[in-house]
């Protein structure tokens, strides 16, 4: 194995999936937090009012109100990410275990609400600001690096509701003053910083994960979306730069390998087009400053017309990233034809690829798909680049011995961590691995608890029940020696 002599080996994390406390030391309201627990076979439901009417609307990661909604908590509704497994109490304990692991960096994001409750207050609240000081100090009593999200989707709720989902340019503001709070108050703390999380699912979610959208207004919306976002996105990069010379500032993506289902050359070319849509359009406009040529192509399939200054291009401009950063689980195929052999879960959908193995919530184990990404991303954008979350949800069991012998992800993650290696031999400068929900979180997709990702087992089921006690796996023992010989044992 070749990894560089300070590669940071870590583990990711999203506030909204481990924090809890949704509601303490002055803590607001965020999107997250209206967002009822699912499964595979049925989606997490958004609640509030309409019209004065309380309805549910199925909603995924990153998305936000109907416009006109009012964000409501329902009594009868069980709403995982209130407690998550409580990392706000538990936090100590928690990275003593990542240090026991070998960390050297840490992907945390943190909680818009926390900071500025509401949204648009005038001043932050303090007991959030203190909150992230004490953990960015413990990870440095223990030399880890924080790697952190500005913002995971954690929209504040209030700022949901009147500016709908992004939907207005005054976000940017709200954005930028946030960010810049961020780091006036944790420099010298903090040198990682990532603007947005999988910025690109505003365009997934429409047909990248095999729903279908005809109408346009869901493509303006999103595509104004995302403008508004790079647009924030820019202005805090260059921010940034302005208050430390010393900050590195990233983009995050989430990384989904498209194949051509057949050698038709219908299929090559509409295969070509989602990777232009989903993966390569926030790409470019983060990391080169201005949208791709095949952008107006875009707009044009679905009569978008954006909202766009001249300023807007120039901070664009300015403000393109320092490095590339994105997540990787799976891959996924693009056909023309009609198919019967359908994959089919949370978040995959489309044709099977008879190559790949599928995990329980169908998605394709493809290790070689990372290093594919890998080289096709360096050699677009020459950038050093952080593979920021990869894993594999599984249920976990405790055996009669009394520990959890997770083989699966240990052969998951091997098979990851040398596919990594080989972009690095082709000449890749990867800097960074940090392996999704390092220890167990609510699932973002559909609010379980039972779908497990992480080195250490937390006692929470999915109803709500069970002690919070931790226990590492024995994946945690397999990481522990990864990042001790730097690689080279993956046994």
């Amino acid at each position: 194995m070749t990894f560089p002599k300070n590669f940071l080996w870590g583990g990711a994390t999203a506030a909204n999936q481990i924090e809890g406390a949704y509601d303490v030391d002055g803590k607001g309201l965020s999107v997250t937090d209206i967002l009822t627990a699912g499964s595979l076979d049925s989606p997490r439901l958004l609640t509030y009012k309409l019209n004065g009417k309380f309805q549910t609307t199925p909603s995924a990661p990153g998305q936000g109100l109907p416009e006109g909604a009012e964000g409501v908590i329902d009594p009868n509704s069980y709403y995982p990410n209130h407690v998550a497994i409580d990392f706000y109490h538990h936090y100590k304990e928690d990275i003593k275990l990542f240090a026991e692991m070998g960390f050297k960096i840490f992907r945390l994001s943190i909680a818009w609400t926390r900071i500025f409750p509401r949204g648009d207050e005038e001043k932050p609240n303090q007991a959030g600001l203190d909150f992230y000081r004490r953990v960015f100090e413990e990870c440095k009593k223990y030399d880890i690096e924080p790697l952190v999200t500005i913002s995971h989707y954690e929209d504040p709720l209030y700022l949901s509701e009147k500016y709908h989902d992004w939907g207005d340019r005054k976000m940017i503001d709200m954005y930028v003053k946030y960010a810049k709070t961020l780091f006036e108050e944790y420099k010298g703390l903090v040198k990682y910083w990532l603007t947005f999380n999988e910025i690109n699912t505003s365009l997934l979610w429409l047909n990248g994960f095999g729903n279908n959208v005809d109408a346009d207004k869901p493509y303006q919306h999103a595509y104004q979306k995302l403008h508004y976002q790079f647009v924030a996105s820019a202005r805090a990069v260059k921010l940034a730069h302005q208050i430390d010379p010393n900050y590195v500032v990233g983009n995050m993506i989430c990384g989904v390998v498209d194949y051509p289902l057949t050698p038709d050359p219908a299929d090559i070319l509409a295969t070509r087009y989602h990777m232009e849509q989903d993966i390569f359009y926030c790409g470019d406009a983060q990391c080169k400053g201005k949208y791709p040529t095949f952008a107006k192509r875009l707009w044009k399939e679905h009569n978008v017309h954006l909202d766009i200054t001249e300023q807007d291009k120039k901070d664009m401009l300015e403000g393109t990233v320092d490095m590339y950063t994105f997540s990787y689980y799976m891959s996924n195929v693009v056909t023309t034809h009609k198919i019967e052999n359908k994959v089919g879960g949370n978040f995959s959908a489309g044709a099977r690829n008879p190559y790949l193995k599928y995990s329980q919530w169908g998605w394709a184990t493809d290790p070689d798909g990372l290093q594919y990404y890998l080289g096709i991303m360096y050699d677009r954008y020459e950038l050093p680049i952080m593979v920021v979350e990869n894993g594999l949800g599984a249920v976990d069991k405790i055996s009669d011995d009394g520990k959890i012998h997770d083989d699966y992800r240990i052969d998951y993650l091997r098979m990851h961590v040398e596919a990594i290696n080989h972009a690095i031999e082709d000449g890749v400068d990867v800097r960074a691995y940090t392996t999704w929900g390092c220890i167990d979180e609510v699932s973002a997709g559909t609010g379980q608890m039972s779908k497990r990702y992480g080195f250490i087992y937390v006692d929470r089921d999915d109803g709500g029940n069970g002690s919070l006690k931790r226990m590492p796996k024995d994946s945690f023992y397999w990481y522990k020696r990864v990042i001790t010989s730097n690689g080279e044992d993956l046994e």
